[in-house]
């Protein structure tokens, strides 16, 4: 996990209500998903719902941090003033081991080395004291 930096001004994620869980699971250097009592879905966080019955009862569970890119897009446009030193930059949709779908961003690679089907592996950057967003490494 990467040192918190103090300085840090790009937009922070929601930690409110659902979302708060997962953060601190991110916090720990755990990644985390919701998984239905139900039918056994697991999902991306968020939800109070299941996406595969609608199901109201779920718990927090443990992801292996390991996937396989989807889709990946690098931006070129500076869409925030405080991403203008990262473009161009990778944006990703990795679909993680369990299933569901992640968005994020590669890190330690080269834009043209992120393909689709390249496997990936959870790394945590610590963005603020509070704040630690997962990231992912080309394996």
């Amino acid at each position: 996990m990467s040192t918190p930096n103090t300085n840090y001004t790009k937009p922070l994620p929601d930690t409110e209500g659902l979302h708060g869980i997962f953060w601190e699971g991110a916090r720990r250097g755990e990644l985390l998903l919701q998984q239905c009592r139900e039918c056994g879905t697991k999902w991306n966080q968020g939800s109070g719902f299941c996406p595969g019955c609608l199901a109201a009862d779920f718990d927090w569970v443990p992801a292996a941090g390991t996937g396989t890119i989807y889709a990946r897009i690098v931006m070129h446009q500076v869409y925030w003033p405080s991403y203008k030193d990262d473009v161009p930059y990778n944006v990703v949709w990795v679909e993680l081991d369990e299933g569901p779908l992640m968005t994020a961003n590669v890190v330690g690679a080269a834009n043209d080395e992120i393909e689709i089907g390249r496997r990936v592996e959870v790394v945590f950057d610590a963005v603020t004291a509070e704040i630690t967003i997962p990231k992912f490494r080309l394996i």
